[in-house]
Formats: C-alpha cells, structure tokens, sequence
C-alpha cells in the first residue's frame, strides 16, 4: 500500500525547478512504485506569479511567498531551488526549525552557512539533504554518506566545474585563447553572461567545502580553502603541457595529511598526467576521485549541470525524504560528527610547479631568474622556451618556463616576490601545480 500522499512544497520553478516539477510528474508511476509512496506537489513559490512559465500548474498552486510553504501544516517536505544566499537561508532555516525536511541543491548557502544549518539540523532532528550541491548528477554526496561510510579518505580531488573544464577542453584542442573559449562556451549555453564564480574557482570550491564536510565530518567556512580561477591560463601553456606529458585542469584539491591532523583545501588550474583518468574528462563533464583506505581509488564521471542532470539529483532526495518521513527518530542527512578539523595553510601545502614567465630577449635572463630559485632553496628540474611577441622583425620577449622540484607554496611565493623585481621578467608569472596523484 501506498498510503496517505505525501505533500511536497516547491521554492523555486527556475531551470532546475521546472525540471524537477517536469521530473516528479513525468516520472510519477515509476517514482511512486519504486518508493512504495505516493506524493503530491501541493504548492510552488516564486518570485513572480504573472511570468510565463514552460511548464502549466494548476489553479492555486503558485505563490509569491515562501513562508506559506513552511507555514502550510499539509506540507510534509521543502525543496528549496530559489538559488542565491540570504533568502534560501532564511528559508531552509524556517522549514528546519518548523520540523520539515529541506532539499536542496544549493552550493553556495552549504559552504556559508551549513555549520549553522548543519548544526541546527542535527539539534532538532530534521535532515537536509543536498546531493545536487556538487557534481550535479554525479551521485558523489551519497556515496560519500552510505557506500563508502567505512572508509577513511585520504584524499578527494576532482573536476567539478563543467563550464572552466569546456573553457579548458577548448583551449586544448582548438588552441582558442581563453576569451574565445569563454564566448564560445556562452554561446553554446554552457556559461552564464556572468560567469565569474565559474571561471575564479569558486564555484568549484564551494562544492569542495561541501565534500571535505562530508568526508571529515565537521562544517568548513569558504575563507579556509584557496583558490585560484583559470583566467591567466594561455594557449602557450597547453603546448608546454603537451610536450611535458600533461594537460591542464581546474582541480578540487582535498588532502587529508594524518600526521598533522589537517586538511589541505585548494582550488586551482594543475597540470594533470595525460595517464590520469582525469585528463581525459573533456566539455562539460566532471570527474571527482576519491581515495579510501580500504576501497582504494574510485573515480565518479558524468555530467556535473544541467537541468536534468541537477534535477535527477534533487528527485533523488526527494524520494529519499519521502521514505525517511516514514521512519520517525532515522534519517540520513548530513549530521556533523567530529571537532572542527584543522586546515594546513597553503603557504605550507608542497607540490611540484610549473611557473612560465614573459622575459626580455637578453643575456643571463636565466641565470638570473635562476639564482633567484636558488637563494630560496626552490629546486629546478627542467626549463624550456619559447617564441614570444615580435615587432619589426626583432624579439620583444619571449617565454621562459621552469619545471620545479616540490616545495612549500610560501617559500615559491617568496622566490617569485623578488623576481619580479627583475628587469628582464615582463609580466606577472603563470603558475600551475603539478599534480603526482601520489596518495590519490
């Protein structure tokens, strides 16, 4: 028997919210008698009742409030798509402390606000569930919570931005200089007209916080993990990558260094082994790996946006909700089980680098840039060059590129601080890690 319907309150009938309206009627049948549950979207909130809308509701069911969802007795579950920080926080925290579960997919309130969210979710029993926070519909929360829930992870890193991994993909197979790539992605839908969070870094690391909560089991605060977008990288740096036996990727950096009791957090354009999984993940599609003691390697790959890959995600919790509705005193959302974990920082996190300098075409530019490595104890293992700009026939500067040993990002800052004084070094440098996979 199915039972009394379960009612559903819906904030938010955007992209992904008119998919996962599309996706609870169209899939109902095979929803209902999978889940033994039957359900009904009894109201829907949105910001303006009069805009025209691709999918039809019935008379009644829209509102402009979100408060009638909470306030509403007969709803049962909140899914919580309105996007944004303030007001989704004011939302998702009324539904808790009204005693009803939340789905949501939102990203950026998890990594701001999930300790207090998190916290009080925990204090009044009522769970939050948010699979489509990172990776879209790449089932990544769930297998962190149930599937690998004996395993102590060492180390997750991933891609999880699929419009700087199109941005990438193009740069490297089209030699398209970034700009081209970005306006090549917008056109394509792949990036928004501001598609600032995307191409900083920090839409990927928000999604990282959310992972690192899930795999160390304690809330993390955005100011914690460093991050760097894709914005300085040039078709240049592919050609060296190539000829060097790399690609280069945006990464989630999660390191877990047990002798410290910290946690490496860290978002940046890497260069990638061409015999890692990850460098063959191209367009939109995202991979994360994650590295269990007892399960090994595992690596989850598909699409990490979209509508109906964001709304399979947020369906599933739902359906996961309805279940849990019927359980009192159980349920399976994020609750926080250890003390606040250290964060090692980054000045102290120690990878391989490769670091491209503009330099003026004259004697002892090597040597000097050189030295300057030296003075800090920053080891050299291979350099290379290449043809820059010319005007009139005569070199105006070329690039200068240095593959360097692993070393503490503080002491390579420093060594970069006093080369730029140089008056041979033109431009800002370019430095990517070298990812090893050593542990992941």
């Amino acid at each position: 028997m199915l039972g009394e319907n379960l009612q559903i309150g819906l904030a938010g009938l955007g992209t992904v919210g008119s998919g996962v309206y599309e996706a609870l009627l169209r899939n109902r049948d095979i929803l209902e008698a999978r889940a033994q549950i039957s359900y009904e979207v009894r109201r829907v909130a949105v910001r303006d009742k009069k805009r025209r809308r691709s999918v039809e509701l019935a008379p009644g069911v829209l509102t402009e409030d979100w408060r009638e969802l909470v306030e509403d007795d007969q709803i049962d579950i909140i899914i919580e798509l309105i996007g944004g920080i303030t007001e989704a926080y004011d939302l998702v925290r009324a539904a808790l402390e009204k005693g009803k579960p939340v789905v949501t997919g939102n990203k950026a309130l998890l990594a701001e606000h999930g300790n207090t969210l998190f916290r009080l979710s925990q204090e009044k029993g009522v769970p939050l569930y948010f699979e489509a926070s990172c990776g879209g519909g790449i089932p990544i929360v769930r297998s962190l919570q149930n599937s690998l829930i004996c395993n102590n992870v060492s180390a997750i890193v991933g891609i999880i931005n699929g419009t700087s991994n199109y941005i990438l993909t193009a740069m490297a197979t089209e030699a398209l200089p970034y700009h081209e790539a970005l306006r090549q992605a917008q056109q394509l839908g792949y990036a928004e007209s501001d598609p600032t969070l995307d191409i900083n870094g920090w839409d990927a690391a928000y999604k990282g916080l959310i992972l690192a909560m899930l795999a160390y089991g304690t809330p993390l605060r955005p100011e914690t993990i460093s991050v760097t977008g894709i914005e300085q990288v040039e078709p240049v740096d592919f050609t060296f990558a190539r000829q060097l036996g790399y690609t280069i990727k945006l990464l989630v950096v999660i390191r877990h260094h047990q002798e410290r009791k910290a946690l490496e957090l860290r978002v940046q354009p890497s260069f990638v082994p061409q015999q890692h999984l990850l460098s063959k993940v191209e367009g939109v599609f995202n991979a994360i790996a994650v590295r269990g003691d007892l399960v090994g390697e595992t690596i989850f790959y598909g699409r990490g946006a979209g509508k109906n890959p964001t709304s399979s995600a947020v369906v599933s919790d739902v359906v996961l909700a309805m279940r849990e509705c019927r359980l009192q005193g159980y349920h399976t959302g994020f609750q926080p089980y250890t003390q606040e974990v250290q964060v090692l920082p980054v000045e102290e996190t120690v990878t391989p680098c490769y670091v491209r300098f503009r330099v003026k075409d004259c004697h002892g530019v090597i040597a000097s840039i050189a030295a300057a490595f030296s003075r800090h104890d920053v080891g050299i293992s291979a350099t290379s060059s290449a043809d820059g700009e010319h005007e009139g026939g005569k070199t105006e500067w070329n690039h200068l590129v240095f593959m360097l040993h692993a070393c503490p990002w503080g002491q390579l800052q420093k060594a970069l601080d006093e080369i730029r004084q140089l008056d041979t070094v033109v431009a800002d440098p370019v430095v990517l890690r070298i990812e090893t996979f050593q542990g992941t």
